[in-house]
This record gives C-alpha cells, structure tokens and sequence, in this order.
C-alpha cells in the first residue's frame, strides 16, 4: 500500500490488467477529447496572448504528462479558461521569459507540495473563495472577448478591467454585425446541438460548421490566419531562462499564484471525476505529475496546465477510464497538429469569442455564486472581496487576501463557538439545571463548562470567567471534556487566570483533559498533576475532601 501511494495509476492499472474492451473505450473516448480539446486549445492560447501553436504545445506535453505519471484515472490536462488572467498579467509585467520561468517555479512548487502531502490540505480552502476567484476569472474572459465577438476595429486594448468598460461603452457604435452575427451563430450552436445529439462534441462542430459557411460564402471577418498567419506544424525547442535570485523573488508570487490555482483545479476536477466513475484519485501523486507538466511545457515554450473539468468529464461520459484515453487525447492533437493545422487559418476570430463566452457562463456558476451571498454576511464579504480584488487588480493579490479574510472569517467563527458555561450547584424551579449528574453540591464549588478549541481567537473567554460567577466559592472546576486543542495563547491565558486564582486562593481542578492536552499542560507546569481528573465525579470527590481540610 506504501508504494501505491506514490505510484501512478497508469501504473497500477497496468500491473492489475487492463481488458480490451476497455481499452478500446479509451481510445475512443481520447480521440472523441482531442477533438473537443483543439478548439479550446488555440481559444485559451489566443485570449492569453499566446500563438495558437503554443496552446495546442501545451495541451500535447502537459497533457500526455498528466495522464502518464497523474494520480487520477480520467483526469485530462492541459491548458485552462481559469489561468488566462494570470498569463496575460504576467505577459504585460514580465514579458514572455518571465511567463516561462514562473510556470517553470510553479511546476517546481506543486512538486513539493506532492512530496510534502499538501494534496489532502486543499480540501480545506473554503468555496466561498474559490467561488469569488473563479467568478472574477469569468468575468474577466468574458470582458477579455468582447471586442473579437464585436468585431471592434481597435486590437490594442486597454488591460485594467474599468479602463476596458470604458473603451467597450465608447465603442459599441462601431460593432461589426458580420463578427456579431458569427459569434451568436456559435454560441446557438454550442447551446442547442446537445438538445439533438450528444454524440457529437458541440464546440467543435461549431467551430467546423461556422469556419465553413464563413468561408464558403466568403463573410468578411477576421479569421486566426488573418492575425497570425499560416499555422503548421514547428518542431519545439528547448527554452533556456537564467534564472537567479532576483528574477525568482521577483516571480515567486506570480508562480505561487499559478500554483495554488493549478493545485485547486488540478485536484477539484480529479474529485469530480472521482464522483462519476466511484473511483479515489491520488492527491499528492496529481500534484507531482501536475508539477512534471508545468515545468516540462516552461522548457518547450508553452503555458501553464493543470486538470480541465470539462475535457475530464467529457473523458468520463465518453467511455474512458484509464489513463490511456489522457495518452490518446495527446496523441490525437498532436495529429492534428501534424497535418491539418493549416486549415485552422479559416476559423473566425468571433467564433472563438462565441466559445470562451460560453467557457466563461459555465464557469461562473452564477446559481453558487448567488447561493453563497445569502450564507452570512461575512462569508459575502470574503467572497465580494475576492471577486471584486480579481476584476480590478490580480490573483497575486486577490488570493492572499482573499484567504488572509478567509482565515480571519475562520478564527471568528472558531471564537464565537467557543461557550464557557456555569453550571448550577443547586436545583432551580424543581430542575436540576446541571443535568442530573450530581445533584446538588457544596456551594462553594464552582463548575465551568469550556465548549470548543481555545486558541489565540478564543482565549479571551477564559478572562472573563469571574464575570460569569457569583462570590464565596473556593474551588473553581474547568470542565474541558469538550476542548480539542489549547495553543500557546490558551496556555499563556490560562496561566494568568490561575496566578490570579492562587492570589484570592481559590483552588483551580482540571476535569477531562484528553491526553493530548493532559500531557501539554504538565509539560508547560501549568498545574500538577493531582489536580487534573479525569471525570467531573472524581473532580467533585476530591474537591469535597479539599474543603474538609
């Protein structure tokens, strides 16, 4: 079990046997990928501000990467809607190196958060954060395809996000209705062939069926060969970068930022893959391969990967379920690329436009979106935070501080958990209100009943416990049968509360501590260990022979 924790499910498969009938699913169902794949491919390249060659690179090196040494059955990688943001900020900071080596650190960081087993911390990023990111990232592409779709004269636009509402709203006048109308005819299609027929992949039968028309009646649009050219087929080089201290703490953020992102998407799509087949992918292993892609499509010039839910699930319905079909999917577009990339000059620019607005409502997911605002007001204010910071600055910024909110959030929610309850040493209105335990008992024994982890956000309950009772008691009990964990504060705290006790000598009994926190509390010579019990009963025996004395 050891040695399958690390090893790839490729692997695995392939030493328990992989039957023909499945394999020929897998084939299928990679060929069926690639296909769907091409189209998003050269869409992602485009909006990033990248060729169209480098995005079909990226998805043939990382993704046949990802499938041989990924930890998930299914999982398809390649180039992502969710990084196009990041890219172009660090195109129009860095330039095309920089790009390069931040991808480069990013692969390098994923690996070690695989070997150091961070895959299963991911779990516990709240949706509401990565809800409000991937809003943002939504809106953003969308805004980032308006003028292809629109068919506006200008090809240099401004890159804030207000600065672009602005030229958009000044600019409406001279939309194009040719790019107009092949945008909407690609989103139509995209949105009813499903209706009809699953069985052919609904991007791109909108890419062939609009490029055709186009071009068999001659539509005066901008197409991809009239912005970059005949597209064939390069051999990829190797990239070599200098890479020193500088350039790494000048870069880190934007790596970490590609990082945490691919980690997120790599590992959210791997688990719903995991839902449609009943299968458990592996984390950690996803993070290495993950990594192994990122720092492999650096070095041939591409831009970053990670796991893409929709060609995952597309693998899925299709029949795949090994990762052969991942290693298929790669193999198809690299065909592709071999012989029929100069056809691809013919696609619309607008018709990719048509593609990543309808990549772009998808992943928005307004129903969560909306759905999460109603929660609390405090999660709407990490979520709005979040979403509004990615509009207007970037995910380098809006992801430190959307999780510094989250953490906070965390602490208060842990905080106002935290209960310190009184419990009554006699019966009120023929009830006895400390359950029924004991019954009635000395007054001058107090009893606290601590509910939740007492750390740095919460300690300062423990201040205010005199508040809480009334005078003339003698010895005060602290009930921590529902106390997980105490920090460094909580010990500080707690050390005050009993030096001030000692001062008004009254006696402080512990009643139980889990083992955990017994052993803590020794070592820190809180208190001795003749005052820790482990049951309220033999707390309540020892201080009635303490007030015999």
């Amino acid at each position: 079990m050891r040695n399958k924790e690390w090893e790839p499910k490729l692997f695995t498969l392939v030493k328990e046997g992989i039957g023909k009938e499945q394999i020929k699913k897998d084939i299928i169902s990679g060929i069926i990928v690639g296909v769907i794949a091409l189209p998003l491919a050269i869409a992602f390249a485009i909006a990033s501000g990248v060729s169209p060659e480098t995005g079909l690179l990226t998805a043939i090196v990382g993704g046949l990467i990802v499938s041989l040494f990924g930890g998930s059955r299914v999982q398809i990688g390649g180039p992502t809607g969710a990084f196009i943001v990041i890219i172009v900020s660090i195109l129009t900071t860095h330039g095309m190196e920089g790009l390069l080596i931040a991808t480069f650190l990013a692969g390098i960081i994923l690996i070690l958060m695989g070997l150091f087993k961070m895959g299963s911390l991911l779990k516990y990023i709240p949706q509401t954060l990565i809800t409000g990111f991937t809003g943002g990232i939504a809106v953003l592409i969308f805004m980032t395809q308006i003028n292809d779709f629109l068919g506006l004269p200008e090809k240099d636009i401004p890159s804030e996000f207000l600065e672009k509402l602005v030229y958009y709203a000044s600019n409406l006048h001279l939309t194009d209705p040719w790019s107009l109308t092949v945008g909407l005819a690609t989103i139509t299609i995209i949105l009813l062939l499903p209706k009809l027929t699953k069985k052919i992949p609904a991007v791109f039968a909108s890419l062939v069926l609009v490029t055709l028309l186009t071009s068999i009646l001659g539509v005066p649009v901008e197409t991809i060969g009239d912005r970059f050219g005949v597209i064939t087929f390069q051999v990829p080089e190797l990239t070599f970068f200098t890479i020193n201290q500088e350039v790494i703490m000048t870069l880190l953020p934007a790596a970490f930022s590609i990082a945490l992102l691919g980690a997120l998407e790599s590992l959210l799509s791997a688990v719903v893959a995991d839902s449609m087949i009943g299968g458990h992918h592996r984390s950690n292993v996803e993070l290495i391969a993950m990594g192994l892609a990122n720092t492999a499509v650096s070095l041939v010039g591409g831009i970053p990967v990670t796991g893409a839910i929709a060609r995952t699930a597309a693998n899925v319905n299709n029949g795949g379920r090994t990762p052969i079909a991942g290693v298929v999917h790669a193999l198809t577009l690299l065909f592709i690329y071999l012989v029929a990339m100069p056809v691809v000059k013919f696609v619309p620019m607008a018709a990719l436009a048509g593609i990543l607005i309808i990549v772009a409502w998808r992943m928005s997911e307004i129903h969560v979106f909306l759905s999460s605002l109603k929660v609390n007001r405090y999660e709407s204010a990490v979520l709005l935070t979040t979403f509004i910071l990615t509009l207007l600055t970037d995910l380098t910024i809006a992801i430190p501080v959307g999780f510094l909110l989250a953490v906070i959030l965390f602490m208060k929610r842990m905080a106002d958990g935290v209960e310190l309850s009184p419990l009554m040493y006699s019966k009120v209105d023929d009830q006895l209100i400390f359950s029924q335990e004991l019954g009635e008992y000395d007054k001058r024994i107090r009893i606290v009943e601590i509910n939740g982890p007492m750390f740095f956000g919460s300690v300062f309950h423990l201040l205010n416990i005199e508040e809480k009772l009334d005078k003339g008691y003698k010895i005060l009990i602290l009930r921590f049968r529902y106390v997980p964990i105490v920090d460094s504060d909580g010990i500080a705290k707690l050390r005050l509360l009993l030096s001030d006790m000692k001062k008004k000598d009254i006696q402080v009994l512990f009643s139980g501590l889990n083992d955990n926190l017994k052993e803590k509390f020794l070592k820190h010579h809180l208190i001795e260990e003749s005052s820790i019990f482990s049951n309220i009963e033999e707390a309540m025996i020892s201080s009635h022979e303490r007030l015999k004395l």
